[in-house]
């Protein structure tokens, strides 16, 4: 099934139909897919979207016209009569450009302006193009197409192969020329680079009192601020942030190296600690760091930090020293000793010569012992850096496992099992990983029918007959959940959790091999507390109604702020063919004022789109009854495939809150007159609060809301737009009939063989075929005008369901 304008698969949330006999209504919720704007911010408003200067983007038309791909729009600075500097949004046409076409049938590509040749790969631009437009192009592979604008929330898919491990390092020191230091503090600070936004962890040692991260430009103009919260950080000596948007200039400084970070405490203004983002092809696979200090009491210069990995195969540690402040007098080489050592005791020892100018160097300690391996996983080794010399300084350093501010989960699923199953259960797992190399796990099984035998943290099978289990978790499993430790993890077991190279396997009576099964993944940080708070929600195909048994599964975040936004992320997996993994983020709930059935296929609303297995985004203004259910535990988060439209995985959603006011616009309906009396029974009270809704014909109308006015009950349907009232006629289709027929009913005629099937149909939602479109089920065949928002009914365009 397909509708021309538009292909759509559902992510949606469902209030629960606790009783059949209750009236229930839909609460539409309208997303808010931008974090709100700080009132100092300089840049373009356009709807919701703000952009920094020098930002670029195709414009985006709204349903059915999609992304304006022949449209380029960019963020200019202007200054205002007083001086001040604003932003001016200023768009042009490139279809222009386009390259002459050299065959007789063109076609059009998918996210392009040009039209290109069959068989043949997309033409180069024009070489006579402006530079304005070069720019633009250029820009336009740093951000996703269909997600260019969407900046709330951070997915899988959000890089490029080429550009899937952008990630940079940087050694923060004390900056103060002077000695001894003004602060002998040091950080470590690991950058990843999604898209336009640059996500940021930094652990740090010797400095208190932090309150915001600072990001400069080699002149020292600030770029942008980041404050250190600390509530809520997985890591006491760690800093979660993200720069969101980050301007085209700023993107082209890091990328040169010429973007420094520091750490700016409540005692000084200028910053204590700071260091060059550079890029380092050590954080690709580190699993083990170091901050090295002076041993000595006396104040000095010296710092180190070290980034260590394994080898895939042979037990060879991997490691990069990055020492600042080294003193070497007069002397070009400055020779220094490498200690490994265990309680004292030194076990590895080798000498290297460095460079003030190059003070970093790479090594290989070969063929660690499996004493040397454990002790290593356990956090028990340290690494010391001697150098020789009247100046020379020993500094050192407790080697852990890699502290980062992503979450460790998996999501186990009968699609990914070793012999794949369709039962419509679900495992959701988090992993804790603590300095000295203890593993905590919370893992929740749901929605499984037969008993469970076993629960075991893998690696990944040679042969399927052939697998390696190293901790068993049956011993820990009760009531459908597994918490907690393993301690004897070594080294190589770390590494392999750090790299993505372990799975959770569960079996049953009914699948002894294993019925579910995931592997353990970290998810970027996202700036969603809710993660490392919250167990997430699992979602099964036996939540949903009715119960669907499927190889898919998921889980959820879901919270609500102090504003009384909600705040949701699900990940999914199992979801098979390509053509399943395309899913939608669509959010509906139903009070009790209507009634709906759950299996209705109406009172759906899409809100954004994206591609892969991850999607975030917040929404405000929720209905006080929408509240009570979230409160009550009577909500539900649902994820619907093109197999299952109708739902292929669904869990509960219990927030306690007291949040008891918000308005949210009912969703645009169809031109039924079942929307006017949805709309009638809406409080006067509430809309009265709510300062975009209108008031017409003695009636309050909620913002967002449709119906059909007195003057006209039949061939008119009005809408409430920020409080402006905009009444569209409803247009008729041209018949293929030569004797239409006028129903009493119907505003617009029908042809005679479609009478019967009028009268006798009753005015509910089709089972049938059918398409989606804007959230509304429309039968095979039909067709209609699209309602683009907030123009109204836009007769130039056509809509078609084709089956």
């Amino acid at each position: 099934m397909k509708t021309t304008c538009a292909q759509f698969l559902l992510l949606a949330l469902w209030i629960l139909d606790v009783d059949a006999s209750r009236r229930k209504v839909l609460l539409p919720i309208k997303p808010e897919q931008d974090p709100l704007p700080f009132k100092s911010q300089i840049g373009c408003h356009l709807g919701n979207k703000v952009y920094s200067l020098g930002d670029t983007w195709h414009p985006d038309l709204g349903k059915p016209f999609g992304i304006a791909y022949c449209v380029v729009c960019r963020c200019e600075a202007q200054r205002g009569h007083w001086g001040k500097t604003s932003g001016k949004i200023s768009c042009k046409s490139i279809k222009s450009h386009c390259p002459a076409i050299t065959c007789s049938n063109p076609i059009e590509m998918p996210g392009q302006c040009c039209r290109v040749c069959p068989k043949a790969l997309p033409l180069p631009l024009h070489p006579k193009k402006s530079e304005f437009i070069l720019e633009e192009f250029e820009y336009f592979q740093e951000k996703d197409d269909d997600l260019y604008n969407d900046r709330s929330y951070l997915s899988s898919d959000d890089v490029g192969p080429e550009d899937s491990r952008t990630e940079y390092v940087a050694f923060l020191t004390a900056s103060s020329p002077v000695w001894p230091p003004v602060n002998s503090g040091l950080a470590k600070a690991k950058f990843n680079l999604q898209r336009a936004n640059l996500l940021f962890s930094i652990t740090y040692k010797g400095i208190h009192g932090l309150s915001r991260v600072r990001f400069t430009d080699p002149d020292g103009s600030v770029l942008f601020e980041h404050p250190v919260h600390r509530i809520g950080y997985p890591h006491s000596d760690t800093i979660c942030g993200i720069w969101r948007s980050v301007p085209r200039p700023s993107l082209h400084l890091l990328r040169l190296g010429h973007v420094l970070v520091s750490l700016v405490t409540t005692v000084l203004s200028v910053p204590e600690i700071s260091g060059k983002i550079v890029r380092h092809k050590a954080l690709f696979s580190e699993s083990f760091s170091a901050l090295l200090t002076p041993e000595s009491t006396e104040e000095a210069l010296e710092r180190g930090l070290a980034m260590l990995t394994l080898s895939d195969v042979d037990d060879n540690l991997h490691f990069i020293l990055m020492l600042r402040g080294i003193q070497g007098g007069e002397r070009e080489r400055i020779p220094i000793t490498v200690q490994i050592i265990h309680h004292n005791h030194v076990i590895r020892e080798l000498y290297a010569n460095i460079t003030t100018q190059e003070p970093d160097f790479a090594e290989v300690l070969p063929d660690l012992s499996s004493r040397e391996m454990q002790w290593l996983g356990q956090g028990q080794l340290k690494i010391a850096v001697q150098t020789e010399g009247r100046h020379g300084q020993r500094i050192s350093g407790i080697i852990t496992v890699r502290k980062s501010c992503d979450t460790l989960q998996s999501v186990l699923s009968g699609g990914d099992a070793l012999n794949p199953t369709k039962s419509g259960s679900v495992g959701s797992a988090t992993i804790t990983l603590h300095e000295n190399g203890t593993v905590e796990y919370q893992l929740q099984l749901a929605a499984i029918m037969s008993e469970v035998t076993a629960v075991t943290l893998e690696t990944k099978p040679r042969r399927k007959i052939k697998r390696n289990i190293l901790h068993d978790l049956t011993k820990d499993f009760h009531d459908g959940m597994a918490f907690g430790l393993w301690t004897g993890a070594n080294a190589r077991d770390l590494h392999m959790l750090l790299q993505s190279e372990l799975f959770l396997n569960v079996a049953s009576k009914d699948f002894q091999e294993g019925e579910l099964r995931g592997q353990i993944t970290p998810l970027l940080y996202s700036g969603m507390w809710a993660r490392h708070e919250n167990l997430p929600i699992p979602l099964a195909g036996q939540f949903v109604s009715p119960p669907v048994k499927t190889g898919s599964a998921g889980h959820a975040w879901v919270s609500l702020d102090e504003h009384c936004h909600l705040h949701y992320q699900i990940v999914v997996t199992g979801l098979g063919r390509a053509e399943d993994a395309a899913l939608n983020v669509h959010l509906h709930g139903f009070a009790e004022l209507g009634e709906v059935s759950d299996n209705s296929n109406g009172h759906k609303r899409l809100l954004k789109g994206f591609y892969g297995s991850e999607a975030q985004g917040s929404v405000k203004d929720l209905d006080p009854e929408l509240f009570s259910h979230l409160n009550q535990g009577t909500a539900f988060i649902q994820v619907s495939t093109k197999l299952n439209p109708r739902g292929e995985i669904r869990g509960r959603v219990h927030i306690p809150n007291s949040c008891e006011s918000g308005s949210i616009p009912l969703s645009p309906e169809d031109f039924e007159r079942e929307s006017v009396e949805k709309s009638s029974q809406r409080h006067t009270e509430d809309l009265a609060k709510d300062s975009r809704s209108c008031q017409f014909e003695g009636k309050l109308r909620a913002h967002g809301s449709k119906w059909a006015p007195d003057y006209d009950k039949k061939c008119t349907v009005c809408s409430c737009q920020r409080r402006t009232v905009i009444c569209d006629p409803i247009v008729c289709q041209p018949l293929n009939c030569t004797e239409p027929v006028q129903l009493s009913d119907q505003c617009c005629p029908v042809c005679e063989e479609k009478k019967e099937n009028l009268e006798v149909k009753k005015p509910v939602k089709p089972q049938a075929e059918g398409c989606y479109f804007n959230g509304f089920w429309r039968t095979a065949g039909t067709h209609w005008h699209p309602v683009v928002e907030p123009f109204g009914l836009v007769l130039c365009a056509t809509c078609t369901c084709k089956v």
